[in-house]
């Protein structure tokens, strides 16, 4: 009875196995009989067939050292077959890489994915056996020189792509880690799936890693949409407030998603938010905003009742100068080419009720902003909507701000509020 002999390789320990090669005892040689893409009548000498079972035999067994030595014995045959020569690479690689010689191991890779004898498959295989036995080994380069060959060879992976920002982030590239998993994350979001929780929180880490604060907000602003909870939502008001360079009408903005997620505190910070909305020309949204803190409270309790009550017949002598004005401050908006003229008296046209007038007014003068200002007129618009009660039209027009990143930041914010009005609260 012919005896058998066989070896696996495993990667990184996994079941599923690199290759299969069982070799049978037989007259006048040794024949490949399992799994061979060779064409049967490929047959090994006995010189070089024995030391392989030799080599199988000891493989088994985990004498590793007794293994290598039989495939050397095996290669050092003169005269060797390309067939021979590929089954002791075989050998060879599955030694090596069970016995942790990671040199040893990519070089038989190599030398198998260079021969003509591996198919497409193998060789894909191989490549992703050659990164991962790089990227075990701690060689981050060689490993993302080999992913890239694989997908350039077989095409997108998702397990080469993890791969591939890992080590890219472990060799301390931190710029291609980030680009690379911004890159993923895009994809799932576009493809309409919801990232892992654990691929935005390393988003994160990368753009901490390459001080790009606007960028690592960015992340957080997707784990906070994705994942509601309320540490993202405190770690997200922080980063924004701290922010040194924003402006005036986006830290207005930032006060009033503090107000409405419970971390405008203090009375002094309410009342700077309402006449910050009169500083920006918007007397109505000011006063509003005013009578909402009396309202819950927040502000003109015990000595400082009187004072609040003064500034609120400042305000309302302020809402009924600018309600008299609106056509003529519509008429100055036409002569305005940057378009700011127009995103004021459009919103103050929806807060005095004529919410269409003033949205189309708004939209014109988004039209005529350029660079980061198109951006902030766009955030305008949408909070206009929102003020008016335009649900569904204000998250269309917060999904559609781009250009700067804090108001990108921002509207995003506001589409998670605007859509689930109960998100967690910073505390």
């Amino acid at each position: 009875m012919a005896r058998v002999f066989a070896f696996r390789h495993f990667i990184l320990g996994s079941a599923a196995a690199f290759s299969l090669v069982a070799f049978s005892a037989a007259p006048g040689g040794i024949v490949q009989t399992a799994e061979a893409a060779s064409p049967s009548a490929d047959v090994l000498s006995n010189a070089v067939g024995k030391p392989l079972q030799a080599a199988s035999t000891a493989l088994s067994r985990k004498s590793y050292a007794k293994a290598m030595e039989a495939v050397a014995k095996a290669d050092a045959v003169k005269g060797k077959t390309d067939y021979e020569t590929y089954t002791i690479n075989q050998m060879r690689a599955a030694i090596a890489s069970a016995s942790g010689d990671h040199a040893a191991a990519s070089r038989a890779y190599q030398a198998l994915i260079a021969s003509p004898r591996s198919s497409a498959g193998e060789k894909h295989q191989m490549m992703m056996a050659l990164a991962t036995n790089a990227y075990t080994a701690k060689d981050y380069g060689h490993a993302v020189t080999y992913i890239q060959q694989y997908v350039k060879s077989a095409g997108p992976n998702a397990q080469m792509r993890n791969l591939l920002v890992q080590a890219y982030y472990l060799q301390g590239d931190y710029a291609n880690a980030a680009k690379t998993q911004r890159a993923m994350v895009d994809a799932e979001i576009h493809a309409g799936h919801k990232p892992s929780e654990n691929a935005l929180q390393f988003l994160a880490t990368c753009y901490n890693q390459t001080h790009q604060p606007d960028q690592e907000t960015h992340a957080y602003v997707l784990l906070a949409k994705y994942y509601p909870k309320p540490g993202y939502w405190e770690r997200l008001i922080h980063d924004l407030a701290v922010q040194p360079k924003m402006a005036p009408s986006l830290r207005f903005n930032l006060m009033r998603l503090r107000a409405v997620t419970g971390t405008l505190r203090t009375p002094g910070e309410w009342v700077d938010m309402s006449e910050r909305a009169v500083q920006l020309g918007l007397p109505q949204l000011g006063l509003t905003l005013l009578d909402q803190g009396l309202k819950a409270r927040l502000i003109g309790n015990g000595a400082d009742a009187a004072r609040m009550q003064r500034l609120r017949v400042l305000m309302v002598s302020r809402v009924k100068d600018s309600t008299a004005h609106l056509t003529e401050a519509q008429q100055e908006a036409a002569k305005d080419g940057t378009g700011q003229a127009a995103i004021k008296s459009g919103y103050n046209l929806i807060l005095a009720g004529k919410i269409d007038d003033g949205a189309r007014l708004m939209q014109e003068g988004a039209s005529k902003s350029a660079g980061s200002d198109k951006a902030i007129a766009q955030l305008h618009y949408a909070m206009a909507l929102r003020d008016a009660g335009r649900t569904q039209a204000a998250i269309k027009a917060f999904d559609a701000v781009s250009g700067e990143a804090t108001a990108e930041n921002l509207a995003q914010l506001w589409e998670i509020i605007t859509r689930h009005p109960a998100v967690p609260a910073a505390h």
